[in-house]
């Protein structure tokens, strides 16, 4: 007899920091989730640890800053390697150094401790798609494991298993120039930030602990397909080559090599699959873009999936996951190819540099790119308005409210439901702003607050926030809200779920 496969609603593959994310989020929405991942433990590589302000407001906005504790940050960036300031309106202007382990380790205990099932050493082997369910087989430790779930999540990074066993196409460029990076103890080179020198670029800093990491690229040399990872030896070689110094005594703690790759897949939902994270886009990972683009697809899917799943969705609540994260990866990738171009290529492009050095000069050009690569540009198509604020995230701001006293937006959006937000002064409208909520009362909390300033939260009178903190109806725009919430809280609760669980 063929034994029959363990039953969830939602299995994730990958346990790196975007399918973390996701967990959580799902576990947030009540939803069962399992979490599959090859590895045996959890990295101990810190590759990506940059964390940018659009991020740090969604951990603020899930209680998650205090546990990750104090970690420095800096208003000054980088645009392709030329300096650009990033002070912007908002809680947590910057970037911020996390190393990726440490974040790793944040959202893992956050997703286990919300219920999630995370199980490693499993290798995603087959994956088979249903009418009704899909099914996913791995390897583990036990031997075979067979999961069936409503829907399966690929986060498993830009040579994922989820892509390829569901066919998905990825389409774009391969590398065709490369950095390698390393982290290696036992040496003493000066610090270097983006220094462009005769034969190639070179970038080192030194860690408290006395480890330096370091990158380099030789100007003309082509990448070639690489089954691993680089050996020391050639790091320390094109190191010289650009540098003309000796790294080869050091002890490295791990190497590896990127490209300046860039692929999207055509769409982040196919049925009962998704993907999320370097899954669904390849990119050249500069200034952390690709790690905070991931953590970002995955706040944004995780409450649709949830009421998905819970049968409670209404008709293209899931879609709109791809609709507003594939937009928003194609707007990276392209300024991610505008930066490796700057940035990788030799002395000709030396003029194009000198023209956008002085263009960032520019207040107006500087937020801008800054806005863009902190994630705090974004404005989801959420439907028809006139609002400036509707389909951009709630403004960080401190509200007065009866209930609670001086609360930030943030802090209301921690239990990972809606907040349908009244803002007028008018008790009887709050009334029924809160009658309007009651019929989706496990999905969102209504509340009256007053918001400071006469600026554009006041203005809009009432407003609807998403879970991940976009607002999605102003008072402003249509006075009544139960079209807004059934649009994107599905059914009320008292509701009969519709079949399937997923449309």
């Amino acid at each position: 007899m063929t034994e029959r496969p363990e039953q969830t609603q939602v299995v994730v593959v990958g346990a790196g920091p975007v399918g973390l994310m996701l967990a959580a989020e799902l576990r947030l929405g009540g939803a069962r989730v399992v979490v599959l991942e090859r590895l045996p433990a959890p990295t101990t590589e810190s590759r990506a640890s940059t964390l940018h302000a659009r991020t740090m407001e969604l951990f603020d906005s899930r209680g998650l800053l205090d546990a990750l504790g104090p970690v420095p940050g800096d208003t000054r960036g980088h645009f392709a390697g030329l300096p650009l300031d990033f002070t912007l309106p908002g809680s947590h202007p910057g970037q911020w150094k996390v190393p990726q382990d440490r974040t790793e380790a944040l959202l893992g205990s956050w997703a286990k401790r919300l219920g999630a099932d995370v199980r490693r050493g499993h290798e995603v082997t087959a994956l088979t798609v249903a009418d009704d369910f899909v099914e996913v087989e791995a390897v583990g430790p036990a031997g075979r494991l067979r999961l069936r779930a409503l829907c399966v999540v690929g986060c498993d990074g830009e040579r994922s298993a989820v892509r390829e066993l569901a066919g998905l196409d990825f389409p774009g460029t391969d590398a065709t120039r490369e950095l390698i990076r390393a982290d290696v103890a036992g040496i003493e080179v000066p610090d270097r930030r983006f220094q462009r020198l005769e034969g190639g670029l070179a970038i080192a800093a030194r860690r408290g602990d006395g480890v330096t990491r370091i990158m380099v690229h030789e100007f003309g040399r082509v990448a070639a397909p690489r089954s691993g990872a680089p050996g020391f030896g050639e790091l320390a070689t094109v190191w010289k080559r650009v540098t003309g110094e000796d790294v080869s005594g050091g002890t490295p703690l791990w190497i590896n090599a990127f490209g300046d790759v860039s692929r999207q897949v055509s769409h982040y939902r196919a049925g009962r699959v998704l993907l999320a994270g370097d899954a669904a886009h390849a990119q050249l990972p500069i200034g952390g873009q690709a790690l905070n683009l991931g953590l970002q697809d995955a706040v944004n899917l995780g409450w649709k999936l949830a009421v998905q799943v819970a049968r409670k969705g209404s008709a293209g609540l899931l879609d709109s996951y791809h609709d507003e994260r594939h937009a928003v990866g194609r707007r990276v990738l392209s300024g991610i190819r505008a930066q490796a171009l700057l940035l990788l290529s030799g002395p000709e492009v030396e003029p194009l540099r000198a023209v956008v050095g002085e263009l960032l000069g520019s207040d107006a050009v500087r937020r801008h790119l800054a806005s863009t690569i902190s994630g705090l540009d974004i404005r989801y198509d959420v439907g028809e308005g006139a609002h400036p604020l509707l389909g951009r995230r709630l403004p960080p701001t401190v509200l007065e409210t009866a209930a609670l006293g001086r609360v930030s937006g943030a802090r209301l959006l921690r239990a990972g439901r809606a907040l349908l937000l009244d803002l007028s002064g008018d008790s009887r409208r709050a009334a029924l702003l809160a009658a309007a909520a009651a019929p989706w009362g496990r999905r969102v909390r209504a509340l009256s607050a007053t918001a400071p300033g006469d600026g554009a939260l006041a203005s809009a009178g009432a407003v609807l926030v998403r879970p991940d903190g976009h607002i999605a109806w102003t008072a402003s725009d249509t006075p009544r809200p139960e079209a807004a919430l059934h649009r994107w809280l599905g059914l009320p609760d008292t509701a009969h779920p519709t079949s399937g669980g997923i449309s």
